[in-house]
């Protein structure tokens, strides 16, 4: 069966990195993310992954608590970074080539962000994963997540996360909660839904770049959707309630 997309931006959270953890990173976790991008690149699609860094520091919540807010943010990115190389260990040990690039310099360790490298790491079948968010403070991995999509011109993006799509509303605390099986771009900016900040979600709707959002924890569910199989909530579509 052939695969559903050419190129896909997969965006993982700082928070999925750490599973149950309080804090940090899970080496399971991260190795079973590592199996499900490898299962996905045996399949010819290329992939990048942009990835978070709440697992480590959270720049607005040092921000409310006094910390300068730029300053706040790039120490932020600095944990992206980390988790970045994590990654690309995991991967690297089942075999996967993977190239970390950073929007800040830190060449000792990680190639810096530059576009037709980056294009050029994808043709040849190399996972890129992009750290250090934008570059800029202010800015959050999910608007990250729709530049660096745009910049590649990937054909959807992957937010994976802890739940399962999109809601009406919080399904712990209301069981009959709707969940969407589609969402129009307007839709989420209007009712703020949160899916990602209103500047990924105009950058998405700008550059007509759909946004998958589906449950991580599932085994399979990345290779899922690559097959275009429909789980989790579509941003892009119509606007339906399952």
């Amino acid at each position: 069966m052939g695969t559903h997309y050419r190129r896909v931006l997969l965006k993982v959270s700082g928070e999925a990195l750490m599973g149950n953890l309080g804090y940090g990173i899970d080496p399971e976790v991260v190795k079973e993310i590592a199996e499900e991008v490898a299962e996905v690149v045996s399949t010819g699609v290329q992939t990048a992954i942009v990835v978070g860094g709440g697992n480590i520091f959270r720049g607005v919540k040092a921000a409310s608590a006094g910390m300068d807010r730029a300053t706040a943010d790039y120490i932020g990115m600095i944990a992206t970074v980390m988790n970045a190389m994590t990654l690309q260990d995991s991967l690297e040990r089942i075999g996967v080539q993977t190239r970390v690039q950073t929007a800040i310099s830190m060449q000792e360790v990680a190639e810096p962000y530059i576009r037709r490298r980056a294009i050029r790491h994808l043709e040849k079948g190399r996972v890129v994963i992009f750290g250090a968010g934008s570059g800029n403070p202010f800015f959050t991995t999910d608007t990250t997540a729709a530049l660096r999509a745009a910049e590649i011109e990937a054909e959807v993006i992957f937010k994976a996360t802890k739940v399962d799509g999109v809601y009406d509303a919080d399904p712990h605390i209301y069981p009959d909660a709707k969940r969407y099986n589609t969402l129009t771009y307007g839709h989420v900016l209007a009712k703020d839904l949160r899916v990602m900040d209103s500047t990924a979600i105009a950058l998405c709707k700008e550059n007509n770049i759909p946004i998958l959002i589906f449950d991580l924890t599932v085994r399979g569910n990345i290779h899922r959707a690559v097959m275009g199989e429909s789980i989790g909530t579509l941003v892009g579509g119509s606007c339906e309630i399952s």
